[in-house]
């Protein structure tokens, strides 16, 4: 079970019961569950989401990409038993393991190595093996994109990596991150089911991509893919990235966009006819956890339904006035959920990840106010570059990093949040949770006549109505 490290987290409203209901919601989508669900077998037949195969005369491969592919890889072979033929499952560094009858290997992330070619090449000679008739299981999740390094011809590493760096740096979404990746890939965009054909694919998905888009999560080597060589371009242009990329990138994508290189197979396309895809896991599934537990807790929940998106800073902000807007407004504690996945441009020199960057924002708008406390949170267990998971930060934490001689305004514009939260003990820390479904924020929120601390919870106001989904 994912636990938060709590050892070196300062005290402060809230703060357990935040870290409970986000530990619950951890258990509630257990990834070996989930996938256990949506992959059955009796006798001779298996069951994948909401497809049947029939498994006689024959045994299933199976191909794990992405932070979860361990947990994955081992679901899936507990479940195959005996019809299980093994395979590979490709995973970042430190999320790696044992699993019966699979080679597991690990690669960089979020900047692809020569461990992510190796782990290519891999999965090439494993594809080069199958054949008509053959069941292959893709199986899923986020990260895979950099994991399964896969350049083009006269594209070098390097100049992948190098890419990568730019387009993770400039503050793209990263659906148009992923747009550009599918076409810097011999693999990716469906180029993997392409190599598979005629074998039969059934691809289970762990979605990090918020509105679940298939050819986004590991930038979907086994689905269909229906952006072109333009749309990358399209991509590069907007965050004004083109003159600066290495030139072999430019050259590639500029023959794609020519028509003088196959573009990656489109919705349509033969190569995908025996194949199946199917979502088993999103951010909206963990968001309902964590709506669950809190009204088990006699909690009033308030649901953002817009997914949030742009600049951590501003959303940060925005979730900080927002929280303050409830707290003088309702008269029984109250949870403010969103989900989402920020992007940050990074214009300074400092550490951090979106989520410390969105907590920190959150905090100079909260500072000196009392009872809100605020979580916001990688999934993956992993914020940027950092060790950190994220941030809880309430009103305090913006006069305790003063304190300690950090200028909080100075920092958010340098992209240095996190020696802000660890100077002020606001740090989250999971370790690899083996799972991904983007980032999510919740806000505890105490009415103003309540006694501030962690006293047993006020039952639910039985005259307000019960369901406050979507209520700003």
């Amino acid at each position: 079970m994912i636990r938060f490290d709590r050892s070196g987290m300062r005290a402060g409203f809230g703060r357990d019961l935040v870290l409970d209901l986000l530990e619950r919601a951890f258990a509630a989508i257990d990834l070996k569950r989930v996938l256990s669900e949506a992959l059955t077998r009796e006798g001779d037949r298996l069951r994948v989401g909401g497809s049947e195969f029939d498994l006689s005369g024959r045994r299933v491969r199976t191909i794990a990409l992405g932070k979860a592919a361990v947990p994955m890889a081992e679901a899936a072979s507990e479940r195959l038993g005996p019809a299980s033929a093994g395979g590979i499952a490709v995973t970042r560094y430190g999320h790696g393991g044992s699993v019966s009858g699979f080679r597991v290997l690990e690669a960089g992330h979020p900047i692809p190595d020569e461990n992510g070619l190796r782990a290519a090449e891999a999965i090439v000679g494993l594809a080069d093996g199958i054949g008509r008739g053959d069941l292959v299981l893709c199986l899923l999740s986020g990260g895979g994109s950099a994991l399964l390094a896969a350049p083009p011809e006269g594209v070098s590493l390097e100049d992948l990596a190098a890419t990568t760096r730019l387009l993770l740096r400039s503050g793209a979404p990263i659906d148009e991150v992923n747009t550009v990746r599918r076409h810097l890939s011999t693999l990716q965009g469906g180029r993997l089911a392409r190599r598979l054909c005629p074998a039969t694919v059934a691809t289970l998905v762990l979605s990090d991509v918020i509105g679940d888009a298939l050819e986004s999560v590991a930038s979907g080597p086994t689905v269909p893919d229906p952006t072109g060589f333009d749309d990358a371009i399209g991509v590069l242009r907007r965050w004004r990235l083109w003159g600066r990329l290495p030139k072999t990138v430019r050259d590639h994508l500029a023959r794609g966009a020519g028509g003088r290189l196959d573009d990656t197979p489109k919705p349509g396309d033969p190569v995908f006819r025996e194949s199946v895809a199917e979502v088993i896991g999103n951010n909206a599934a963990f968001l309902d956890a964590v709506e669950c537990s809190a009204r088990e807790q006699g909690l009033r929940v308030l649901r953002i339904p817009e997914p949030f998106v742009g600049e951590a800073r501003d959303v940060g902000r925005e979730f900080g006035r927002r929280a303050a807007d409830v707290a003088g407004g309702w008269t029984v504690r109250t949870l403010l959920v969103a989900g989402g996945e920020t992007t940050v441009t990074v214009r300074g020199s400092g550490r951090g990840g979106r989520n410390q960057e969105l907590a920190l924002a959150a905090a100079l708008v909260l500072d000196g106010v009392e009872g809100v406390c605020v979580a916001a949170l990688a999934t993956d267990g992993s914020d940027g570059v950092t060790e950190a998971a994220g941030g809880i930060v309430d009103g305090a934490t913006i006069g305790l990093a003063r304190r300690a001689g950090i200028d909080p305004g100075k920092a958010i514009a340098d992209n240095d949040s996190h020696p802000v939260l660890a100077a002020s003990g606001d740090l989250l820390f999971t370790g690899p949770t083996r799972t991904n479904v983007a980032d999510v924020c919740v806000a505890l929120i105490a009415p103003s006549s309540e006694a501030l601390d962690d006293d047993p919870l006020p039952a639910s106001d039985p005259e307000l109505p019960h369901d406050h989904r979507g209520e700003q």
